[in-house]
């Protein structure tokens, strides 16, 4: 495995994992009251509780793409 595919490949999983998370952020955004409906079948949580999980997840989701995605591709194009 040279370093282009290894580069190429945390391109891509930077791509896909950024889109993830941004369609995340949109659902967020804009269908919070479906979100809450959905989740409130499954769990018995308040709106706010809700509300704090959904922003934790979105933050430990982008501090992950950083840590495992963009990091290794910008210390491949280091070294290139």
């Amino acid at each position: 495995m040279n370093i282009q595919i290894l580069k190429s490949f945390f391109l891509w999983c930077s791509i896909i994992n950024i889109a993830l998370l941004l369609l995340s952020t949109l659902i967020c955004i804009y269908a919070p009251d479906w979100l809450y409906s959905m989740h409130g079948n499954w769990f018995s949580l308040s709106s706010e509780t809700l509300n704090i999980i959904m922003y934790s997840y979105l933050g430990l989701f982008k501090i992950f793409i950083y840590i495992f995605n963009i990091a290794p591709l910008i210390a491949l194009s280091i070294i290139k």
